[in-house]
């Protein structure tokens, strides 16, 4: 059986590096680097197969493992590869050793892919079981791969049921196929799977499934059966493979030994070895029954699904022995949920290295959705806006402060008959408090000078309600000076209270549209579903990073400005009394 498993979630190129480049520098992402197979592929997704206790432990290599790599628009960017596939390329964990595939399924309007690669070997108790898939070469051409190239010679048979309404076709040789056309159903456990209602699928084997009495063999396949109580899954004359009661039921020869609960609606993988003088039953990957026994020769004609109800898929007959830890892989990889496989989305010059741990950062990047992209692009635009804000009001406040004091150093020091002669400088231009002043000495000269234009006497003599006037004047400019000092800050109080809105819309956009890929796809494992909900999620801390450093900001500058808004305030009244007392009559 082969290894089912997702690729990570791609954004679009362009809003990827332009969000990198907004938001790099905040997050400080590390760039490790490794080898890269060839310059000319610019996509690669690093897929480790984890034979430790934290994934599935295994005692034993397993060689020549078929690994079934499923694609969907969940977790692989179909725009960055050609339509047809032809630029996919698999390599060992050497990053040098091309390996041997063949694309079951390639459908890039639709989104969805299977490819077949056969792993050389896994090791037992290890998490360094590594294969890179390379993508994303306009000028690549198709990998001349023979039929069958991702199986070993042992493989006999492989029936996918990927065609509709044509025969079954064998996946190694293309020399077998089914008698008559296949029903199939989309639902299947890679795509499309046969679904059978009593009546069964008949294969003329001829020399090519003909075994001599006393070989090795070994029958695989996946089942999701409406009934459990009776079918034969796999006839081959001398061998059978029936279900009875919901149990597992072998027939070799004349021996017949049966184990394992088989369920309803359920995928499950269900395997029978033969030879060494024992036959066993496996169940999931587990053994579950075993007897002594031999192959008895076969003539070579199959027959499936013979009385049985249910959907079949992922036949595959081999003239040897598969060790238990080679069905255990292939039987874990779909119930894994994660634990067997991690795959690593990775770009040329961003991928992660070998030695140097995870760059889990460049993993979120890699799959966010677009929708959080054009997000983080936005709240990208109001950090750069809330830190320009928060610069420039700070470097304006400082110079506020300096002017002030040195006015109102000058202020306590001039004398009564001086003060409306306070001189204007470079410095004092910065000064709110030298505005309010310049507004009170403008409204006192105007009226010194129109009561000395029709000579009054006392005419540096100011009534009650000029002085009143004259404090109504500086009040004014007193609420402009306090909205200039107060401009620009609502765009603080927008990132504050916006931006976490922003990020949470994000996220939960994102989740709708990887909850909807995984649905599409029917790939319901962790390891699918977690980076796309990772990823997700960075919109929500694109927006707390926003908000928070403007939520500091803004309370920092409200403090200062209180500060010289109430000096101003305190000016107003301490200038309009001392006039009061100098001109007053």
């Amino acid at each position: 059986m082969g290894i089912i498993f997702g690729l990570s979630i791609s954004p679009e190129n362009s809003m990827r590096r332009l969000a990198k480049l907004l938001l790099s520098s905040a997050l400080c992402l590390p760039l490790l680097a490794h080898a890269w197979w060839s310059p000319e592929w610019t996509q690669r997704a690093k897929i480790v197969v984890n034979t430790t206790a934290a994934g599935v432990e295994t005692k034993q290599a397993v060689n020549n493992l078929p690994l079934a790599v499923r694609l969907h628009s969940g977790n692989f960017d179909f725009a960055s590869a050609k339509e047809d596939g032809s630029d996919l390329r698999f390599v060992a964990g050497d990053d040098k050793t091309p390996l041997k595939f063949h694309i079951e399924r390639f459908d890039s309007i639709n989104e969805l892919a299977v490819v077949w690669v056969q792993v050389p070997t896994v090791a037992p108790g290890n998490d360094k079981n590594v294969v890179f898939a390379y993508y994303g070469n306009a000028a690549a051409t198709a990998e001349p791969s023979a039929a069958g190239a991702s199986y070993d010679g042992s493989h006999l048979a492989v029936f996918h049921f990927a065609e509709k309404d044509v025969p079954a076709l064998d996946a190694t040789s293309g020399a077998l196929k089914t008698s008559a056309a296949v029903a199939v159903d989309a639902d299947g456990l890679l795509g499309n799977a046969a679904t059978l209602s009593g009546a069964p699928i008949s294969i003329n084997g001829g020399d090519r499934l003909k075994l001599a009495a006393g070989a090795a063999m070994t029958i695989s396949l996946w089942v999701k059966p409406t009934d459990v109580a009776k079918g034969t899954l796999y006839n081959g004359g001398g061998v059978q493979l029936q279900l009875a009661g919901g149990k597992l039921v072998a027939q070799v020869g004349s021996a017949k030994f049966e184990g394992g609960e088989i369920k309803v609606g359920q995928w499950q993988a269900v395997a029978l070895t033969i030879g060494a003088g024992k036959g066993t039953l496996f169940v999931n990957g587990t053994q579950v029954a075993q007897a002594d026994t031999n192959l008895p020769a076969l003539a070579g004609d199959v027959s499936l699904g013979e009385g049985y109800s249910g959907l079949l898929d992922e036949v595959q007959i081999a003239n040897a022995v598969r060790s238990a830890e080679f069905l255990q892989l292939a039987a874990a990889a779909p119930a894994s949920e994660g634990k067997l496989l991690t795959v690593t989305k990775e770009a040329a010059g961003d991928e992660a290295s070998e030695g140097g741990g995870h760059n889990y950062f460049g993993i979120l990047f890699q799959n966010l959705t677009t929708d959080a992209w054009v997000i983080i692009i936005i709240l990208g635009v109001m950090f750069a806006i809330s830190v320009w804000v928060m610069v420039s009001k700070t470097l304006l406040l400082g110079k506020v402060r300096k002017a002030n004091a040195e006015f109102m150093n000058r202020y306590r020091n001039v004398s009564d008959e001086a003060l409306l002669n306070i001189p204007k400088d470079e410095l004092m231009s910065s000064s709110p408090l030298f505005v309010l002043y310049q507004a009170g000495v403008h409204e006192i000269e105007k009226r010194f000078a129109a009561r000395a234009s029709v000579g009054a006497a006392g005419s540096t003599i100011l009534s009650g309600a000029s002085i009143d006037a004259i404090k109504a004047t500086i009040d004014a400019d007193y609420i402009r000076e306090n909205q200039k000092l107060n401009s620009l800050m609502v765009l603080l109080t927008i990132a504050i209270s916006g931006g976490p809105f922003l990020g949470l819309l994000g996220t939960v956009v994102g989740v709708m549209i990887t909850f909807a890929a995984i649905a599409a796809a029917g790939d319901v494992n962790v390891n699918a579903i977690a980076p796309g909900i990772a990823a997700a999620l960075m919109a929500t801390v694109a927006g707390l990073g926003v908000a928070i450093p403007a939520l500091f900001g803004y309370n920092w500058l409200a403090a200062q400005i209180k500060n010289v808004t109430t000096g101003l305030q305190i000016f107003v009244d301490e200038f309009v009394t001392r006039v009061a007392e100098k001109y007053g009559d």
